[in-house]
Order: structure tokens, then C-alpha cells, then sequence
């Protein structure tokens, strides 16, 4: 359960393997900074348009920004619309002083 929303659930770092498939809705500069290697990117504010683009995963859907807001406004969205989806605690400020896996657009172009 989240800090803030005790009604939003949530699924840790260390539940998630390496190559997880994870809601990210930070803005774009955040994003080219770098994610979680199998990330798909949707800002917070395209959600709501963009629900069909979601990917299937087995459970919850993680959904992530990058320390707790973003991704309880977009966990709450998703849940509204009846996707089964879960905050990622910590975000990808977590995954990565966790020593996850982190890419960038940088390594996504290179051949």
C-alpha cells in the first residue's frame, strides 16, 4: 500500500526482475536520461489518451516516475479504468541506486 493512498498497491524493486515491463510516466528529458531497460513510455499526461497502448503483463501492471507523485496520479488512473496496476515503490530514482539495469536513448540507437 502506498504512504500517501493506503488504497493504491504497490510492488517493490526487489520484486521486479531486470528485464521487468514497467509503466514509466515521466516527462520526456527524464525518460532520454535513462529507464529501466524494458520500460514503455507514457507520460502522466498522454495517459488517458494512450490506455490502448498499454502493454500485457501477467498481474500488475508496475507504473513508475521518478520518486512517488506521477506514479500514484497514473496507478489511480489505471485502476479507475480497471487495469490491474500497482506503484512502483521508490521509482526509478530507486531502481537505479539499487544498480538496476538503466539504459538511455543514447544505447537504444546504437546498432
Amino acid at each position: 500500500m502506498s504512504d500517501l493512498d493506503p488504497q493504491l498497491p504497490q510492488v517493490m524493486i526487489d520484486d521486479l526482475g531486470d528485464d521487468a515491463v514497467i509503466l514509466d510516466v515521466r516527462d520526456q528529458s527524464q525518460w532520454e536520461a535513462g529507464h529501466a531497460p524494458a520500460a514503455v513510455h507514457i507520460p502522466l499526461a498522454q495517459l488517458s489518451d494512450r490506455l490502448d497502448e498499454l502493454p500485457r503483463v501477467e498481474g500488475s501492471l508496475p507504473v513508475t516516475c521518478g520518486g512517488g507523485t506521477k506514479g500514484k496520479k497514473a496507478t489511480a488512473l489505471l485502476l479507475e479504468h480497471g487495469i490491474d496496476a500497482a506503484e512502483l515503490k521508490g521509482g526509478m530514482r530507486g531502481w537505479k541506486a539499487k544498480g538496476r539495469p538503466w539504459s538511455t536513448e543514447i544505447d537504444r540507437k546504437r546498432p
